[in-house]
């Protein structure tokens, strides 16, 4: 089954830590709509026969920034274009400002199943700093409203590691959430990306970005807060109640085929070995334009070795609770990793940063999770 992500680039304003594409400019959403639809047109006289579609998810950006009726143009065209007939979960990013009576009974008439709702905090002086469009109050009250809505199926996003944040509003956000008994939490650490806001103030010493140390108490306590409250921790960034993975980020975590649409999107495809990824151009006019001539709105594009291959399928499968298969790792791609790493296999063990080995798997212990990065770089093949 294949994923199929879909990029809208349109925010209301810019938050300091944010390195995706976006435009704050935009003030209409015609063009690029028909130019999606034209992408997908295009994709799918090459890719619609070999593989039906499992998922949707619209990303960005903002996708609750598009009007429901554009969203229904670009499902409608997936529908034309691919076999949409066993679609299991359909999910689109929403902010909490977008989030009315209104707008969740038009999209769930168009069969998105799944929200993905960018809180980040439930305080004030976090939103403020992060220069997000909502406030505490609205963070606080969208989760009943999406209930109300008749969305059981929904995840909302926090983040943790902000500088000079006070210790106990960490605690408290994970606090509100379960509280809430919020199906699917992602929880993220701060990161200070080139080009952002939020590097420019770390560059010009007017934020001091948290410290290894207080990441990892924050992650570390994140682990066992959740887990507490029966969240099922199955991959780095993600706590889920029983039933309610995210089933699209699945896909990339286990090497299986997506496809991308919009400015900046990715796609990766088996259609032989080896693997081949691509990425659309990281401009919204250059992207409308080149649609406008039904080019493929390329970047870049890469035939991937069967090494590099493998040393990505180590690094996914490390984030998740299922872990590496040693079995799985070797047949796909021909790396006997207890050959090739024997004694860094041994000392993370003996040094607690993986779990003894059963069933031919490794899987990370929770100080492995808070230096995952580090314990990867170890036992890669390549």
């Amino acid at each position: 089954m294949t994923g199929i992500y879909v990029h809208i680039p349109f925010c209301s304003q810019r938050c300091t830590y944010c390195d995706f594409y976006f435009v704050t400019t935009a003030k209409s959403h015609t063009s690029f709509v028909e130019a999606v639809c034209t992408e997908i047109r295009l994709r799918a006289s090459a890719y619609s026969s070999r593989d039906p579609v499992g998922t949707i998810y619209f990303g960005g950006g903002t996708p609750s920034l598009l009007h429901p009726d554009d969203l229904g143009k670009i499902i409608e065209t997936l529908n034309e274009s691919f076999d949409c007939s066993n679609v299991e979960e359909t999910t689109i990013e929403v902010n909490p400002e977008d989030v009315t009576p209104e707008y969740l009974a038009a999209i769930r008439a168009l069969g998105i199943d799944r929200l993905s709702i960018g809180i980040q905090s439930f305080f004030e002086d976090d939103l403020r700093f992060m220069n997000r469009v909502h406030d505490a109050a609205r963070a606080r009250s969208v989760v009943e409203s999406v209930r109300k809505g008749g969305y059981d199926n929904f995840s909302i996003d926090l983040i943790f590691g902000l500088p000079d944040q006070p210790p106990e509003y960490w605690s408290a956000n994970l606090e509100i959430a379960a509280s809430m008994d919020v199906p699917h939490i992602s929880t993220y650490g701060l990161t200070i990306e080139d080009g952002t806001p939020l590097m420019n103030k770390v560059n010009r010493g007017l934020v001091e970005p948290a410290s290894d140390e207080d990441m990892s108490d924050q992650f570390r306590f994140t682990m066992e807060y959740l887990r507490e409250r029966e969240y099922e921790h199955y991959e780095i960034s993600s706590f889920a109640r029983p039933g309610h993975r995210a089933v699209h980020n699945h896909r990339y975590w286990t090497h299986a085929n997506y496809l991308g649409f919009g400015p900046s999107a990715h796609s990766f495809w088996w259609s032989a070995m080896p693997a081949s990824r691509w990425a659309n151009v990281r401009n919204i006019r250059r992207y409308e334009a080149l649609l406008t001539q039904h080019v493929a709105p390329v970047d870049e594009k890469e035939r991937l070795t069967l090494d590099s291959l493998a040393d990505e399928f180590v690094m996914l499968r490390l984030r998740t609770a299922d872990g590496l298969d040693l079995e799985e790792l070797e047949s796909r791609y021909g790396v006997d990793l207890l050959l090739e790493r024997v004694d860094d296999l041994a000392d993370l063990e003996s040094s607690g940063f993986i779990q003894p080995i059963r069933n031919h798997t490794v899987r990370l212990t929770d100080l492995g999770k808070t230096v995952c990065d580090t314990v990867t770089a170890r036992l890669l093949p390549g």
